[in-house]
């Protein structure tokens, strides 16, 4: 096959800038925001012959299209490099209707060099699209560099859309788009051509096949009332090898009645009606979090001939994309992090730890879409946490853009983050790390300090694990709690002075090292000994060189409202409390005794 090359044209002038506007762009909202005129700049006007203005005018830039021209448009030299090939292919373009079929150029043939087509998917609001390929061909290689397709669910050229790149022999696999738009991308170089692909499309307004790290599926008309007679199949895989998926239902109401027998919601453990059934549920009761054992879920939908409802509405969540911790401490991040996010994401991270903990989670980094022009708000982009395990526990914070966020620290001992994105812009992400706030009691007197903390705690840890100062000042197991008792001549204490009053101040370590991973919380004790007034701060736990930003423990018990209450923490000693009330209750009994000798 004849190698085909650029088209060089002179650039003697400028035609200035162009813009092209989508003709349904208006109409879309979510377009409005992903399908921006696309603007060419400085294009050389000498040298286009019979093409000029006409040329321009079907230049199809506004779906990302690379211009095509006949090889005999300019024989000149210049910078504008098209790419071409035989005049008359088609390539590329918007496909509207609700079904149909589109191929590499030439196909069965092989395509042409130095090719690029796109061709924008677009069906009906509220439906999806369903992309299978019937035959694919390109050139080979290990990443895709040379020949290759990529798959985007919604508009083209953000990464965050792009569902996958392929080359080689292996098909793509069946895609289903999360919203009414999917664009499809072919690229060749100017080496090795193959016969290309053909793929077909429809649109589907009920059912699916859906993979990813999360999504979202609804019932047919969600939230009007579903239709009757309606059965539909979301067939879900999830990303990552072997993760198991979460679904979460948001919203449910389907008719009801004994056994579920006329509307229900069935959830399968595996891609078809053979595996085992995790549910069957109708009703208004939404139907509990549900897990898979494998990276497949079947979610069926049946409705009777009449008396419908509002329908159901549910997320899934699968690898990266859904996690719970229940370690003291840890650390995690967005999908890709530190490459940009997948769009269309809501993912959650859940962490648990044991009774008595609070949690208190650090800000590594963060770079998110920004807030909106209009409302100054996150509604693109954006990371919420929730003090408590779900999302209808009290709003932390919420945050997008490439905020700093302060550490924010949990009530009691859950804390869920959760991450949404929508159809576009997608950026680098977030990193955070938390740490479990060990619950202890401190309180000190004029000379001793005095810790508390529960053994269930703390329970994998023998005592010498825990300790004040130095390793002899181990603590040691009272009943239920590890207890530390000591002077403050002891231990590893100093004294210093501040806003001229007395404070003692000493380190409480408590190792949670396995093998030769070393893991060292360390807490700030202090007391004020002429108040009798005792506090900890947390000074190290995950990563200690990046945790400058530790807060006074008093200080966020006081914020949050917690478990530990403020005397837990900070406490004043009460024994000289006891001795003065003793001395005045002797010396009422020696006054009673005088005053009867002398009635006597």
């Amino acid at each position: 096959m004849q190698r085909l090359g650029y088209i060089q044209l002179s650039a003697s002038k400028s035609l200035g800038k162009r813009e092209c506007q989508l003709p349904w762009k208006k109409h879309d909202r979510q377009l409005q925001k992903v399908a921006r005129p696309l603007v060419r700049e400085d294009l050389p006007a000498r040298g286009w012959g019979a093409w000029g203005w006409a040329g321009w005018q079907h230049w199809p830039c506004c779906v990302g299209l690379s211009g095509m021209l006949p090889a005999e448009a300019s024989p000149g030299k210049g910078t504008l490099h098209p790419p071409l090939y035989p005049p008359g292919i088609k390539c590329g373009g918007v496909l509207s209707a609700p079904s149909g079929n589109f191929s590499s150029p030439n196909f069965p043939e092989p395509y042409p060099y130095e090719t690029e087509c796109t061709w924008l998917i677009v069906v009906a609001e509220g439906s999806s699209v369903l992309l299978s390929f019937s035959h694919f061909e390109l050139e080979y290689h290990a990443t895709c560099a040379y020949d290759y397709l990529q798959v985007y669910n919604g508009a083209t050229r953000d990464q965050g859309n792009l569902l996958g790149t392929f080359c080689g022999r292996s098909p793509p696999p069946p895609f289903a788009s999360a919203w009414h738009i999917m664009a499809v991308v072919f690229h060749s170089d100017r080496h090795v051509a193959k016969h290309g692909f053909a793929a077909a499309y429809r649109k589907d307004a009920c059912g699916g096949q859906l993979t990813g790290l999360s999504g979202e599926i609804t019932s047919p008309r969600y939230p009007e009332s579903y239709p009757n007679d309606a059965e539909c199949r979301w067939s879900i895989r999830g990303a990552g090898s072997g993760s198991p998926l979460t679904l979460v239902f948001a919203d449910f109401q389907v008719e009801g009645g004994q056994g579920c027998g006329f509307d229900y919601v069935a959830i399968f453990d595996g891609p078809t009606t053979a595996a085992p059934c995790l549910g069957h549920y109708c009703g208004s009761a939404r139907p509990p979090r549900t897990v898979s054992s494998a990276p497949h879920l079947l979610v069926l939908f049946k409705s009777d001939f009449n008396i419908g409802g509002r329908g159901f509405k549910a997320h899934f969540y699968s690898g990266e994309c859904q996690e719970v911790f229940t370690t003291i401490k840890g650390n995690f991040s967005s999908p890709q992090y530190p490459n940009f996010y997948p769009n269309n994401l809501k993912c959650q991270w859940n962490i648990q730890l044991p009774p008595g903990y609070r949690i208190k989670v650090f800000f590594m980094d963060m770079e998110l879409e920004g807030r909106s022009s209009l409302t100054d708000s996150c509604d693109y982009d954006y990371l919420a946490a929730f003090d408590g395990g779900a999302e209808n526990g009290s709003l932390l914070g919420q945050w997008c853009g490439q905020e700093s966020p302060a550490p924010i620290t949990s009530s009691h001992n859950q804390l869920l983050l959760v991450l949404h994105t929508d159809r576009n812009m997608a950026k680098r992400g977030f990193s955070v790390a938390y740490v479990g706030v060990v619950p202890m009691n401190v309180s000190c007197t004029r000379t001793d300090f005095h810790i508390q903390i529960p053994v269930q705690s703390l329970a994998q840890l023998e005592r010498n694990r825990i300790y004040l100062g130095t390793p002899s000042c181990a603590a040691q197991v009272v009943g239920r709690n590890f207890k530390i008792h000591t002077r403050f001549d002891t231990c590893g204490t100093e004294s210093q002075k501040r806003n001229n009053t007395s404070v003692i101040i000493s380190t409480l370590y408590i190792n949670f090292s396995v093998g030769n991973q070393e893991d060292i919380h360390q807490y700030k004790v202090q007391c004020e000994p002429k108040r009798k007034e005792a506090s900890v701060t947390l000074i190290a736990g995950p990563e200690p060189s990046r945790l400058s930003q530790a807060e006074n423990l008093v200080g966020a018990q006081q914020q949050d409202g917690g478990v530990m209450d403020t005397h837990e923490i900070k406490s004043q000693d009460t024994s000289d409390i006891v001795f003065i009330s003793i001395c005045i209750l002797a010396g009422l009994l020696m006054v009673i005794a005088v005053v009867g000798l002398v009635l006597l």
